[in-house]
Protein backbone atom coordinates (compact mmCIF):
# COMPACT_ATOMS: atom_id res chain seq x y z
CA UNK A 1 0.00 0.00 0.00
CA UNK A 2 1.52 3.40 -1.08
CA UNK A 3 1.04 6.52 2.08
CA UNK A 4 1.16 9.84 0.21
CA UNK A 5 1.86 12.02 3.41
CA UNK A 6 1.44 12.30 7.27
CA UNK A 7 -2.42 12.42 6.85
CA UNK A 8 -2.97 9.57 5.11
CA UNK A 9 -0.15 7.39 7.55
CA UNK A 10 -2.16 8.50 10.48
CA UNK A 11 -5.40 6.94 8.61
CA UNK A 12 -4.27 3.65 7.78
CA UNK A 13 -2.82 3.33 11.41
CA UNK A 14 -6.47 4.42 12.78
CA UNK A 15 -7.81 1.34 10.09
CA UNK A 16 -5.54 -0.75 11.49
CA UNK A 17 -6.80 -0.53 14.94
CA UNK A 18 -9.91 -1.74 14.38
CA UNK A 19 -8.42 -5.35 13.96
CA UNK A 20 -6.30 -5.07 17.09
CA UNK A 21 -7.13 -7.62 19.68
CA UNK A 22 -5.52 -7.74 23.22
CA UNK A 23 -2.32 -9.92 23.57
CA UNK A 24 -0.68 -8.66 20.38
CA UNK A 25 2.51 -7.87 19.79
CA UNK A 26 3.05 -6.28 16.56
CA UNK A 27 6.29 -5.23 15.28
CA UNK A 28 7.53 -2.16 13.10
CA UNK A 29 10.32 -1.96 10.40
CA UNK A 30 11.91 0.86 9.12
CA UNK A 31 14.44 3.59 8.08
CA UNK A 32 14.50 6.38 10.74
CA UNK A 33 12.12 9.02 9.66
CA UNK A 34 10.13 6.23 7.78
CA UNK A 35 6.68 7.02 9.73
CA UNK A 36 6.82 4.13 12.41
CA UNK A 37 5.53 6.59 15.04
CA UNK A 38 3.33 8.03 12.89
CA UNK A 39 1.55 5.14 12.62
CA UNK A 40 1.11 4.19 16.28
CA UNK A 41 -0.09 7.73 16.53
CA UNK A 42 -2.67 6.77 14.23
CA UNK A 43 -3.59 4.11 16.07
CA UNK A 44 -4.21 5.50 19.17
CA UNK A 45 -6.47 7.59 17.59
CA UNK A 46 -8.39 5.15 15.90
CA UNK A 47 -8.71 2.93 19.61
CA UNK A 48 -9.67 6.40 21.40
CA UNK A 49 -6.09 8.15 22.69
CA UNK A 50 -6.89 11.99 22.77
CA UNK A 51 -3.59 13.03 24.51
CA UNK A 52 -0.18 13.64 22.91
CA UNK A 53 1.57 10.71 21.71
CA UNK A 54 5.30 10.56 21.83
CA UNK A 55 8.27 8.67 19.99
CA UNK A 56 9.72 6.63 22.93
CA UNK A 57 13.46 6.82 21.61
CA UNK A 58 14.51 8.06 24.82
CA UNK A 59 12.60 6.08 27.70
CA UNK A 60 12.28 2.86 25.84
CA UNK A 61 8.33 2.49 26.21
CA UNK A 62 5.44 4.97 26.38
CA UNK A 63 2.35 3.24 28.33
CA UNK A 64 -0.70 3.99 27.49
CA UNK A 65 -4.30 2.90 28.40
CA UNK A 66 -7.11 3.33 26.26
CA UNK A 67 -10.41 2.75 27.38
CA UNK A 68 -9.36 0.44 29.45
CA UNK A 69 -6.94 -1.14 27.57
CA UNK A 70 -3.18 -1.33 27.98
CA UNK A 71 -1.32 -0.16 24.88
CA UNK A 72 2.87 -0.33 25.39
CA UNK A 73 4.83 1.78 22.30
CA UNK A 74 8.24 0.55 22.74
CA UNK A 75 11.37 2.19 20.14
CA UNK A 76 14.56 -0.25 20.68
CA UNK A 77 16.54 2.01 18.97
CA UNK A 78 18.67 3.22 21.24
CA UNK A 79 19.12 0.33 23.19
CA UNK A 80 23.06 -1.33 23.64
CA UNK A 81 22.35 -4.85 24.19
CA UNK A 82 18.96 -7.04 24.16
CA UNK A 83 19.39 -8.10 27.96
CA UNK A 84 18.20 -4.44 28.65
CA UNK A 85 14.83 -5.62 28.11
CA UNK A 86 15.00 -8.50 30.58
CA UNK A 87 15.88 -5.61 33.18
CA UNK A 88 13.27 -3.53 32.09
CA UNK A 89 10.93 -6.45 32.99
CA UNK A 90 9.67 -6.53 28.72
CA UNK A 91 7.72 -10.40 29.97
CA UNK A 92 5.10 -8.27 32.13
CA UNK A 93 4.65 -5.89 29.25
CA UNK A 94 4.09 -8.89 26.73
CA UNK A 95 0.91 -10.47 28.05
CA UNK A 96 -2.73 -11.19 26.87
CA UNK A 97 -4.39 -7.82 28.64
CA UNK A 98 -1.60 -5.58 26.75
CA UNK A 99 -1.16 -4.63 23.18
CA UNK A 100 2.83 -4.07 22.22
CA UNK A 101 4.12 -1.59 19.12
CA UNK A 102 7.86 -2.43 19.30
CA UNK A 103 9.55 -0.36 16.86
CA UNK A 104 13.54 -1.66 15.78
CA UNK A 105 12.94 -5.22 16.63
CA UNK A 106 15.85 -6.43 15.91
CA UNK A 107 17.68 -4.40 18.66
CA UNK A 108 16.59 -6.86 20.99
CA UNK A 109 18.92 -9.72 20.22
CA UNK A 110 16.15 -12.57 19.80
CA UNK A 111 14.29 -11.85 23.13
CA UNK A 112 11.22 -10.88 21.50
CA UNK A 113 8.76 -13.40 20.53
CA UNK A 114 7.33 -13.93 17.37
CA UNK A 115 5.13 -10.73 16.75
CA UNK A 116 1.66 -11.33 15.79
CA UNK A 117 1.88 -8.91 13.25
CA UNK A 118 4.63 -7.50 11.22
CA UNK A 119 4.39 -3.64 9.62
CA UNK A 120 7.43 -2.55 7.34
CA UNK A 121 7.69 1.11 5.96
CA UNK A 122 9.95 1.48 3.42
CA UNK A 123 11.02 5.03 1.81
CA UNK A 124 10.20 5.71 -2.03
CA UNK A 125 11.06 9.06 -2.51
CA UNK A 126 8.38 11.33 -0.81
CA UNK A 127 5.84 8.40 -0.42
CA UNK A 128 5.77 5.26 1.67
CA UNK A 129 4.98 1.90 0.96
CA UNK A 130 3.36 -0.37 3.53
CA UNK A 131 3.87 -3.73 3.88
CA UNK A 132 1.68 -5.85 6.63
CA UNK A 133 2.15 -9.32 7.34
CA UNK A 134 0.56 -11.64 10.40
CA UNK A 135 0.22 -14.95 11.84
CA UNK A 136 -2.80 -14.00 13.77
CA UNK A 137 -6.29 -12.49 12.01
CA UNK A 138 -5.10 -9.23 10.70
CA UNK A 139 -5.82 -8.60 7.17
CA UNK A 140 -3.06 -8.01 4.71
CA UNK A 141 -2.30 -5.30 2.77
Amino acid sequence: MRIKDEQAMLDVGRDFALQLKTGMLIFLQGDLGAGKTTFVRGVLRGLGHEGSVKSPTYNLVEPYTVKGRAVFHFDLYRLMDGEELEYMGIRDYLNDQSICFVEWPDKAGGLLPEPDVLIEINIHQDERELLISSNKGIEKQ
